[in-house]
């Protein structure tokens, strides 16, 4: 453990004095689904005022085309809102990647739309947690950062998109492009629980949708002469159900089609998700994919059009993430806070960022629980407790070099 000396401590001071919670609030008064455009566009524009503050320009970026697939079968474009991108002292020694979200899984017409402060030191609001708190603590460690001598030693890309909760589809290519070249990253993602248990591993994430294509007949007079999407589309559903295991979860979630019950259907979509614990489970995934596709399109006599990627790649731990998550418990012994770092289940942009070759630690946000639920809880005085963390991070990047 290093000895934490008296000009750090002013510095992680100062992140603490931040006006987080009036942020939180204030941020997670607006919407901001991720079909809400008319929200992000607000919630853009106030965080770009906000962290105005930091040398740099900040600029709104359109987001990259995403393409959906309809209940029908056919495509169509999605509007995603802008991206927040901020580039500060591009030729600095030791370069960094923050990045967040500023989208919520709650839409514009959902039920849990208010902020509320409970007596116990929390506070139940969509987005709270994840991420708008997590956003007040990073523009609050690097607002101390750029008070600190060693800030010269420091440059650093912020990316904050509008669409990390449906895959990142519309932001992939931006995170990419920031994370070339960067020693580190931090991600503001809140604690995996509400102790502060950090994420570790993540596997991957892919979601398709397989359009089935069959040919309609009378149910009764003639079904014979149909191929039955439906039923192809179930039947590929279990094939794939089949290959889950411990490294590798599958969720068929949803089948588009059918009509009449007379009339034998020539239409389904079926809509699944697939989570590889690494890249060689990943690699597994896609051959099983193809095969069952292949098998289920020969015996039913239809035509099976996939459409989908593994968006979010496994994130094993490299060594050099694991020397990351040592630098964070270092840095939280130093100032009283227990820091432990576990595998878990969900995926975020840190997958994308490990997979740019960039150790990253993807939970430096706000200590909270229940996301993505109406119970969704942030834990105020962990607003000060992860600046201070998360600038004595960044100090410690800024004199090391490296984690």
């Amino acid at each position: 453990m290093f000895s934490l000396r008296a000009e750090h401590r002013l510095i992680l001071d100062r992140a603490a004095g931040q006006p987080m919670l009036e942020q939180t609030l204030d941020w997670a008064a607006i919407n901001s689904g991720t079909g809400n455009l008319a929200g992000l566009k607000t919630v853009a524009a106030r965080l770009a005022d906000a962290f105005s503050v930091l040398p740099g320009k900040v600029e709104l970026l359109a987001a990259d085309p995403v393409e959906s697939i309809l209940p029908d079968g056919a495509t169509r474009e999605i509007k995603r809102g802008r991206n927040l991108h901020l580039a500060v002292r591009p030729t600095a020694p030791v370069q960094l990647l923050l990045t967040g979200h500023m989208d919520t899984v709650f839409a514009a017409d959902h039920p849990f739309q208010q902020t509320v402060q409970l007596d116990d030191g929390r506070i139940n609001g969509p987005g709270v947690a994840d991420m708008k708190g997590g956003l007040a603590i990073m523009l609050a460690a690097l607002t101390a950062l750029e008070a600190s001598p060693l800030r010269d030693r420091v440059g650093y890309e912020v990316v904050i998109n509008s669409d990390e909760e449906t895959g990142s589809h519309g932001s992939a290519g931006l995170i990419a492009r920031a994370a070339k070249g960067k020693v580190a990253a931090l991600t503001y993602e809140p604690s995996a629980r509400p102790d502060g248990l950090l994420a570790g591993a993540r596997p991957g994430s892919g979601n398709f949708s397989i359009i089935i294509t069959g040919r309609s007949a009378h149910a009764g007079r003639n079904p014979e002469d149909g191929r039955n999407a439906v039923l192809a589309a179930a039947d590929l559903a279990l094939r794939l159900a089949k290959a889950a295991g411990p490294r590798l979860t599958v969720n068929p979630a949803k089948i588009d089609g059918g009509g009449p019950n007379n009339v034998v259907p020539d239409h389904a979509v079926l809509r699944v998700n697939l989570r590889p614990t690494a890249p060689e489970d990943e690699l597994r995934a896609k051959s099983h994919i193809d095969a069952a596709i292949a098998m289920v399109a020969e015996e039913h006599d239809v035509h099976i059009h996939m459409h989908g990627s593994f968006a979010r790649p496994p994130k094993p731990l490299s060594p050099q993430t694991e020397k990351l998550f040592e630098l964070v418990r270092e840095c939280g012994e130093a100032i009283g806070q227990s820091i432990a770092w576990a595998p878990s289940g969900g995926v975020c942009d840190g997958n994308n960022i490990a997979a740019a070759g960039v150790p990253v630690v993807d939970t430096m946000g706000a200590r909270g629980g229940a996301i993505h639920s109406g119970e969704e809880f942030l834990i105020v005085e962990s607003l000060a407790e992860r600046a201070r963390l998360s600038a004595l991070v960044l100090l410690q990047l800024a004199e090391r070099g490296r984690a």
